[in-house]
């Protein structure tokens, strides 16, 4: 069983022992984020797109209330039934109510972040209900019973060889095998027969519409759609940031979604719900957890523009070569990062720091999310808080010590790099965190300000 390390810093040390599988990670990512870079200068108006689509939510966090009204009423009218959810708690008691009426201890799920954030799978376990995730990525995971690692590729952790034993011991394949092809072929015949025998069909949501009512799927794999059409119950579960005001705002989302991710035009099937077909219920779960006082961080209420896309993780230099699984949390990388301190503090007061500032994330947001200067900000509210380790603190005292007098920077400078010099061994141990997986540079002869001082100083 697979258990989360809650503490960023040692979970990336633990990621980083096998370097063939950190490299392959890192190499990956960023052949997507040159994806995405090639499919978005292929559009002139990219930048107009992304101001567009960030104003547009913009509106949305500014009237949320009547938005969702509206769309409550519209869902309703379309025959749809609507629940509302503060936590996670209530999230996933709707849900498993909703599957118990129909008397079903089995049922398909597609990918749905907001299930990973709230663990409904680990609650409908314990209720006795059998749940299979169908997106293929998803269900490599579930079956290594471990948490997705990326919100669009979940598996982006594992390798084909990886794959190739996972399904041997559980698809009965052929052992050894890694040819993509087989293996995608073996996942389709084993989850051909959860579609046609389960009555009940779970997917989250990529937009809704309050306009309408209906809310848009987006899949590669039509496995949404298997569920969802074959099923006689389809329960969508949606985070309320999920509203857009109009159908016609689709027509920008769908040009910035997919070229973010993968750097497809667009995705294999982004699919809309409006109504149930006849003879079948369809349910809307609308979740708050937390997201409501995050709308009222004013320096953080943007975080909820996001469209879980992943453009932030395929960019950062942290997350491609930390591994999804270091952040412990259902969404990982800069977006999680700020997203996580909202819903526990003292859990995730590590996150906001897993990152250089570098501003990539900000740069390729969809949405122009300001994830960088939010990931500073977070930095001094958990500092202001009490929430950073008491070693952290002593040393930024201890920096800002130094720093604010400058004979004394100066003369510590040169006593450090004497030291450094004569007993190497002080700083190339075991005990100094930057030295165990770097080589320590060889301390200068002199500082920047003393060379200086000797060539430029009489000009």
């Amino acid at each position: 069983m697979y258990k989360a390390e809650t503490d960023h810093a040692r979970a990336s040390e633990a990621f980083n022992r096998d370097e063939s599988y950190v490299n392959w990670h890192d190499e990956t990512l960023w052949f997507v984020r040159q994806k995405r870079d090639k499919a978005a200068f292929q559009i002139p108006e990219w930048e107009v797109l992304r101001e567009t689509a960030s104003r547009i939510k913009h509106y949305v966090l500014s009237h949320m209330h009547e938005l969702l009204v509206e769309f409550e009423k519209k869902a309703l009218a379309n025959g749809v039934q609507v629940h509302w959810a503060v936590d996670a708690a209530e999230h996933n008691r709707i849900v498993g109510e909703i599957i118990r009426k129909h008397n079903v201890t089995r049922m398909v799920k597609s990918k749905s972040m907001l299930t990973e954030e709230c663990h409904l799978n680990e609650y409908l376990t314990d209720l006795g209900i059998e749940v299979v995730d169908t997106d293929l990525g998803e269900r490599i995971v579930q079956l290594r019973q471990e948490p997705p690692s990326h919100i669009v590729l979940p598996a982006i952790h594992l390798k084909k060889k990886d794959i190739g034993d996972l399904f041997h011991e559980h698809l009965g394949t052929e052992a050894g095998a890694t040819d993509p092809q087989y293996l995608t072929e073996a996942a389709r015949q084993h989850l051909r027969e959860k579609f046609v025998t389960r009555r009940v069909a779970l997917t989250g949501v990529n937009f809704a519409i309050a306009e309408t009512g209906g809310f848009m799927v987006c899949t590669n794999e039509g496995n949404a759609d298997m569920g969802a059409h074959l099923a006689d119950v389809h329960i969508a579960c949606m985070g309320f940031e999920k509203l857009i005001p109009r159908a016609g705002h689709l027509g920008v989302f769908l040009r910035l979604l997919a070229r973010s991710a993968t750097g497809q035009p667009i995705t294999t099937y982004s699919s809309y719900f409006q109504q149930p077909r006849p003879g079948q219920e369809m349910h809307i779960v609308i979740v708050d957890n937390g997201r409501s006082t995050q709308l009222g961080r004013p320096d953080f209420r943007n975080s909820l523009k996001c469209i879980r896309c992943g453009a932030c993780m395929n960019t950062c230099p942290v997350y491609r070569r930390s591994g999804g699984h270091s952040y412990h949390n259902a969404v990982a990388g800069p977006i999680g990062s700020i997203l996580a301190p909202n819903l526990d503090m003292t859990k995730n007061a590590d996150l906001p720091f897993a990152s250089t500032l570098c501003g990539s994330c900000s740069n390729v947001c969809p949405v122009k999310i300001d994830i960088h200067d939010q990931l500073y900000k977070w930095r001094q509210v958990l500092a202001k808080g009490g929430y950073v380790p008491t070693t952290k603190t002593m040393g930024i005292k201890t920096m800002a010590a130094v720093l604010s007098q400058p004979r004394f920077y100066q003369w510590s400078g040169k006593l450090g790099r004497t030291v450094m010099r004569a007993l190497p061994g002080v700083t190339n141990n075991s005990l100094n965190p930057w030295f165990k997986q770097r080589e320590m540079p060889e301390p200068p002869k002199e500082s920047f300000r003393e060379w200086y001082i000797r060539n430029r100083g009489g000009k």
